[in-house]
């Protein structure tokens, strides 16, 4: 039997499995449901430091589970205003919950416009990840 995965609207997706959507002023960060499942048991979480820049595409962190370690990716440019602290001591909530307690980054993204011409809707997500299978 085929896996489910949760795509919620209102999200938008990159192909490397993660996810980002406005809140208030800033944009929150994290990876899908889809990537949350393909990694398992996540055992640690590495964020960036507050005030980090990065641009759209490169390498924010790594979550590690018993299986592997994986890179995880900006899906805009920005700046790094907060990383969700409750990660260190429960990096399982990335699994649980990938987008609501498991939240990894919260950005400043002022050309979030531009970058997000690169993002998926949650079709084009769904759509993307049943061709993995």
């Amino acid at each position: 039997m085929k896996e489910t995965y949760n795509v919620p609207e209102g999200y938008q997706y990159t192909k490397d499995h993660e996810w980002i959507i406005a809140k208030g002023s800033a944009f929150l960060v994290g990876i899908t449901d889809y990537a949350a499942k393909m990694l398992n048991d996540i055992v640690y979480v590495n964020l960036p430091e507050i005030s980090t820049s990065l641009n759209r595409g490169d390498v924010f962190g790594q979550v590690e589970s018993v299986k592997t370690v994986s890179d995880v990716y900006m899906p805009a440019s920005g700046k790094v205003l907060k990383t969700n602290s409750k990660l260190t001591q429960t990096p399982e909530l990335v699994t649980n919950s990938p987008y609501s307690d498991g939240w990894m980054l919260e950005i400043e993204c002022p050309a979030f416009a531009e970058d997000s011409v690169a993002l998926l809707n949650a079709k084009a997500y769904s759509d993307y990840i049943l061709k993995l299978e």
